[in-house]
């Protein structure tokens, strides 16, 4: 298998990883993931659960996705997704900045994985 296959798949799995996990996490209510929407004016608990539900299904489709068929469109939105989600917590948020800087790989995986497979000829890849 040539080198550039190889760090496809590492990092085809390590996004996968990172989207399940966190995918997980969503579905579960993770209550720590709570402080992000009242950020955007958004305080029912109820209405919370149900988006990061709806988080947690996108995330965990994302995950197996990109382990089926890395499509293009859908790893640059993961890259876009994971950048957002680092900056709800700083400079959106009120978090340190470390804690955006600590999900950097979050966005930089799928940024470097779409560059590596290159911007799309057509919209079916």
């Amino acid at each position: 298998m040539e080198n550039s296959k190889k760090i496809e798949w590492v990092l085809r799995i390590a996004i996968a990883g990172s989207f399940f996990g966190h995918g997980m996490f969503a579905l579960q209510g993770k209550e720590g993931w709570f402080k992000y929407f009242y950020t955007f004016g958004i305080t029912n608990t109820e209405t919370i659960t149900i988006l990061l539900f709806l988080v947690g299904i996108m995330d965990i489709a994302l995950a197996l996705l990109i382990l089926i068929r890395p499509v293009r469109i859908a790893i640059l939105w993961m890259a876009i997704w994971g950048l957002w989600t680092a900056m709800i917590r700083w400079p959106f948020g009120s978090d340190p900045i470390w804690d955006f800087v600590e999900r950097w790989a979050n966005w930089g995986a799928p940024l470097a994985l779409f560059f590596l497979l290159g911007w799309p000829k057509n919209f079916k890849k």
